[in-house]
């Protein structure tokens, strides 16, 4: 009997510490793409359009985290085939909420913008507080 073999997809994956400042969602949605277009990322299949999701999610995510949370926050970007995972961490435990969209309101969409971009959207409780909230591109 032969041990089936799986076929080796390169990983690659970058962490950012953010302060909490508006700026931050801009900065890291600039370091997003630049981390996802390199030329080394060749091997792996991210696309234009994956690469602009990506970025807006990031983008909905670190704002998130530097409007609700005291501090700054991390962005961890990895990369795997044509899977991106994008994960920001944060010291607030509050979970953030997923709001009908209103006309009457500007803010509010964003979780329901990254859940459409999203394969998977996930909470996890970080043991030392706060938490990471994960989302999977694929």
């Amino acid at each position: 009997m032969r041990a089936q073999q799986r076929a080796h997809r390169p990983t690659a994956r970058v962490e950012y510490a953010l302060p909490q400042e508006a700026a931050s969602a801009g900065r890291a949605r600039r370091l997003t793409c630049a981390f996802l277009v390199r030329p080394h990322r060749r091997k792996n299949q991210v696309t234009a359009e994956r690469v602009d999701d990506a970025a807006l999610v990031v983008s909905e995510l670190v704002s998130n985290a530097v409007q609700h949370a005291r501090g700054g926050c991390r962005l961890r970007v990895e990369v795997s085939g044509d899977r991106v995972t994008v994960e920001v961490y944060d010291t607030s435990p509050a979970r953030p909420r997923l709001r009908k969209p209103s006309s009457e309101r500007e803010n509010g969409r964003g979780l329901a913008m990254v859940r459409q971009l999203t394969r998977r959207l996930e909470v996890v409780t970080a043991r030392r507080g706060g938490k990471t909230v994960r989302a999977v591109l694929a």
